[in-house]
């Protein structure tokens, strides 16, 4: 390996490219905050969400139901969001309501967040470890709703969380957003790893799709102009 000052080139040529990292992550802020509100009151559900894309993972999220109030955070940090969600429902009917809406008030304040998606990324794919299992997500943010979700549980319930709501969150969310997702469990057994899986993978996507780039100068990913 040769040197350059007592440097290895290749260890000189990761710091280079470190800095030209830094450099680009300056470049890629958008000049306005991507932020959104969204407010939706129903004969069920009342939900107030407050959401910034480009954020530091802060998660402030009270929706009623404990377990999504879990899955949410790690949603939001690792998507590197801050969502303030503050809800209430009919959960002593069930929780289909509260969870459904919570995913059409996330996928509206994404939309309205991203507005015409000019120099996002678009795309966004993770593969999440969690113990025995392995979760794959791939997203396009297409304004072309369509979820495929290959994930079959063993067990209906999670605690007290009934676990094919999980399903209901994404359609709605992707339905509201405009996104095409596809989730597929490549192995797993435990349902809460498996849903927890699904939404750290959810959040890594769609920091990757969200991402401005800055060869795209505000123009947006897509040869028909528009997306």
């Amino acid at each position: 390996m040769f040197a350059f000052r007592g440097v290895s080139v290749s260890r000189a040529l990761i710091n280079l490219k470190a800095i030209s990292s830094r450099q680009g992550n300056q470049q890629m802020q958008p000049s306005k905050p991507r932020q959104s509100a969204v407010h939706r009151q129903t004969k069920e559900t009342d939900i107030d969400l407050k959401l910034l894309i480009d954020g530091s993972g802060g998660a402030d999220i009270k929706t009623g139901v404990p377990f999504m109030d879990h899955m949410l955070t790690l949603l939001t940090v690792h998507g590197f969001f801050d969502l303030t969600i503050k809800a209430s429902g009919d959960t002593e009917v069930d929780d289909h309501h509260t969870v459904e809406d919570l995913g059409i008030c996330l996928g509206r304040a994404l939309k309205e967040a991203l507005r015409d998606g000019a120099g996002i990324k678009r795309y966004g794919e993770a593969a999440i470890p969690m113990d025995e299992t392995l979760v794959r997500i791939c997203l396009d943010i297409s304004n072309r709703p369509f979820i495929h979700y290959e994930v079959k549980l063993k067990e209906t319930k999670t605690g007290n969380f009934d676990t094919s709501l999980a399903k209901e969150f994404l359609r709605a969310l992707v339905t509201h957003a405009g996104i095409t997702m596809h989730v597929d469990m490549i192995r797993g057994e435990n349902a809460h790893h498996i849903i927890e899986a699904v939404f750290k993978g959810l959040g890594k996507a769609l920091d990757t799709a969200t991402t401005i780039d800055p060869r795209l100068t505000g123009t947006v990913l897509s040869s028909k102009g528009s997306i």
